[in-house]
């Protein structure tokens, strides 16, 4: 029995662990013009930013400014200034679904949170947990179905 330990340790040693074969990239390659590609990243970096100022302001207790930025970089106020309507042609339906979804999820995560705002409860908590969810969720679905490069 102790032969064949250390043989068997080896062995472990050598096999791959965890991840460390990748399975191929199954997700949906979605052309773009070097330019579109850079403004699409650049959008998505500013909404990560934006769910930052969000995130902090709620924790500093400032939620009319939570929702300010809610609407205005994510919610569907924000469209014009993403420049949504020079990318669109050059997503597939399911894409902008995500992304229609995602923008309609933040002006209701905006809105919950001006709710929870004047009316204060455990209730109105979790519908600002479950808006933001709803944003999530529609980042998630589309960064697992499609890339961009």
């Amino acid at each position: 029995m102790p032969r064949l330990i250390f043989p068997l340790f080896v062995l472990c040693l050598l096999l791959p662990g965890p991840g460390a074969a990748r399975a191929a990239d199954d997700r949906e390659l979605v052309k773009l013009p070097a330019m579109m590609q850079e403004h699409m990243l650049s959008n998505m970096r500013d909404h990560l930013r934006a769910l930052d100022e969000i995130f902090l302001a709620l924790a500093e207790d400032r939620a009319s400014d939570a929702a300010k930025v809610a609407e205005r970089r994510l919610g569907m106020s924000s469209l014009d200034s993403h420049g949504a309507d020079h990318l669109a042609p050059f997503m597939p339906g399911t894409m902008k679904a995500f992304g229609t979804a995602m923008h309609r999820a933040a002006s209701r995560f905006a809105r919950a949170i001006e709710t929870a705002d004047i009316e204060p409860s455990p209730k109105t908590q979790r519908a600002i947990y479950a808006a933001f969810q709803e944003i999530t969720a529609n980042c998630t679905g589309c960064h697992q179905a499609y890339r961009i490069r």
